[in-house]
């Protein structure tokens, strides 16, 4: 479905296509009560009637709405007009981290800024009992000003509030999705959701450990030419040392790298907050 520019959803005034994937498009748009530019994504048309794409695209919004972090997108709105379910959020200017990666990897101490500001979401969301459960780089974006946003909770867990002394043991296996079923991008998986297990904070923290080393080294951390293979290696095998990529970077982080990417979410790093701060402290 392609909503042409001068469209009405509501009060909001589309003015031009953004980009699109396969849970939505998103357009620019004019905010007429308010007099702002927003970003409203809807669904495309083979799934406006799909009861689980509605069910995702509102948990989305759901999630993020239960949310206020400088590191987060922001909503602002959701709603249906004629026929099209819509959620509408800040509208951000820059590029995703996948786009950033294109080139080559990051300078070690802008990796680990990007990551300290996207633990810092992270550990803002999971106070909230919101686990993303698809952190990757396309659902990172830097903005023009440098600003670090995390996109898309289409897959986020809501969880009880809980406390930061229990966060890292929350459950997170939503009551529609059975055990043994993936949710996420293969290649970032936490081992725990490769096997198909609920997924807790912890998940989100190996996830992030894959961004990481993508950004430090401008290689993905598992990736095999089958999906079968990039999961038996989630499960069984370690990353190339950062070393064989030809980088430098220092003892810390390449520890603090090693304790993400734990197969046991026992013996991995347990809180995103934690991450942070051993992040900004490898740049310091």
């Amino acid at each position: 479905m392609t909503i042409s520019a001068g469209t009405r959803l509501g009060p909001y005034e589309i003015v031009s296509p953004l980009g699109a994937g396969g849970m939505g498009e998103v357009y620019r748009a004019r905010d007429t009560r308010l007099g702002r530019e927003v970003a409203v994504k809807v669904l495309p048309e083979n799934r406006a009637k799909d009861p689980d794409a509605l069910a995702r695209l509102e948990r989305e919004a759901q999630a993020v709405a239960a949310l206020s972090h400088p590191n987060i997108l922001a909503i602002h709105d959701l709603g249906t007009d004629q026929g099209v379910f819509f959620v509408v959020t800040e509208l951000l200017e820059g590029e995703t981290l996948r786009s950033r990666l294109a080139s080559s990897a990051l300078p070690w101490r802008k990796a680990a800024e990007i990551g300290a500001a996207i633990a810092d979401g992270l550990a803002g969301a999971h106070l909230k009992g919101v686990v993303h459960r698809d952190l990757k780089p396309d659902n990172i974006f830097i903005t023009r000003d440098g600003r670090v946003k995390i996109l898309d909770f289409g897959l986020a867990r809501l969880t009880p509030m809980i406390s930061q002394q229990d966060q890292t043991s929350a459950p997170t296996t939503p009551p529609q999705t059975e055990p043994g079923i993936l949710m996420g991008t293969v290649g970032y998986l936490s081992p725990e959701q490769a096997r198909g297990s609920s997924a807790d904070t912890r998940s989100d923290i190996f996830s992030l450990g894959c961004v990481l080393y993508e950004m430090l080294t401008g290689r993905r951390a598992f990736s095999r030419p089958t999906a079968p293979e990039t999961l038996t290696a989630i499960l069984n095998e370690d990353p190339p040392d950062i070393s064989d990529s030809g980088r430098q970077v220092p003892a810390g982080l390449s520890r603090l790298l090693r304790r993400c990417l734990e197969k046991n979410p026992e013996e991995r790093l347990q809180a995103a907050r934690r991450l942070r701060l051993e992040c900004i402290g490898n740049v310091a």
